[in-house]
Order: structure tokens, then sequence, then C-alpha cells
């Protein structure tokens, strides 16, 4: 247990966390998106909770880890997706995107570096758009972590995925960093043993 615990530490140092108990550990970057897309269509009763007419951003360029989830968030909440265009350099087109992200828009995922184009993402500028307009993000991570410094406070997202096997982890690891006040608001994503408190 103590070791378990202290793998929570230092993988919340290693993403520039704060708190332990903000780290999650989960199967792949995969299982991180899904964990907190079915975590959030379970939350009826919290703030955090979709509904019809709601908005989720996300981009034309991201892996479909970061895009079928969304997609079947939008389909069981009644919200709406629409995807954030690029631009002739493989970026995102952040006139585009900050067009899609209104009044209506609750959530923004995107990646911070592509696994196809190698483009990587001002994640902090993003974050900040969405946040002045109301909207939670989350960010994958997963080719970013092995190849960059990430610090998960600097950047201010909501939450932030990744997978173990891009940085010589074993197969089978990943990580979902939430905020306190985010996973807070969270229904449970699995019930049982060692989720009570």
């Amino acid at each position: 247990s103590e070791m378990y615990l202290g793998a929570h530490v230092r993988m919340a140092d290693f993403i520039g966390g704060k708190d332990p108990g903000e780290i999650i550990f989960t199967r792949n970057c995969t299982d991180s998106i899904n964990i907190a897309a079915n975590s959030i269509a379970r939350s009826t009763d919290k703030g955090i909770a979709l509904k019809p007419g709601d908005r989720i951003v996300t981009t034309i360029m991201e892996h479909h880890s970061n895009m079928v989830p969304w997609q079947e968030l939008a389909r069981v909440t009644g919200a709406e997706i629409t995807y954030a265009e690029m631009t002739d350099e493989g970026r995102i087109d952040l006139d585009h995107l900050k067009s899609l992200i209104d009044s209506r828009t609750r959530l923004v995922a995107f990646t911070h570096a592509s696994n196809v184009l190698g483009t990587i993402n001002p994640a902090k500028e993003i974050t900040d758009i969405c946040h002045e307009r109301g909207a939670l993000t989350i960010i994958d991570g997963t080719q970013a972590v092995p190849h960059m410094p990430v610090n998960v406070k600097e950047i201010g997202c909501d939450f932030y995925a990744f997978s173990g096997h891009k940085m010589l982890a074993p197969t089978g690891t990943g990580v979902l960093y939430g905020k306190r006040a985010m996973l807070e608001q969270l229904a449970p994503a699995y019930y049982g043993g060692g989720m009570i408190r």
C-alpha cells in the first residue's frame, strides 16, 4: 500500500501536480479518457453534467481515443459535438476554435501533441481560452509526456490523460490527472472496494 501511494506522489511530481489524490492509475490513455467521459455521463446530479443543447468541442487532429468517447458522450447526453479545423501548417486554427467555444460549450478535448502530425499545441493558451468562456478542458498528453516537460498546474487543465507504454513503462498502465474540484464532482468510475470513502 505504501508503494502504491508512493507511486501516486511520484507521478504527481512528474507532471507538476501537487496533490497525489489527483492521480488516477488506469490501463492507458484510452481508458483514462473513457473513465472521464463515462463519469461525466453518470454525474447527472452534479454541476459537471451535460444535457441536450450543451456542446463538446474537439479537433480534427485527435487520435480516436480522444474523439470517439466524446462522440458517445454527446450521443447519450443529447449534447452536440463540433470539431475545430487545422491551419495549412497543421496547427489548430485558434480563431476557429474560439468561434466554437460559446456559452453552450461545456467541455473542450484536445491533444497536447499530435501522434500523426507531431504538432505541439499551445495547451495553456487553449486552456485559458476555455476557462475564460466557462468550458472544462481534457488534454490527451500521450505524445507530450514522454518527450517534453509537462506541468499540469501551469497549464491549468481540468483533466490530463496519458499512457505509460509510450515512455517505457509497462503496457497496461496509464494516468488520468484531474483537479480535485473536478474529481469531487464526478460519479465514481467503478464501484466496490477502495472507493468507499
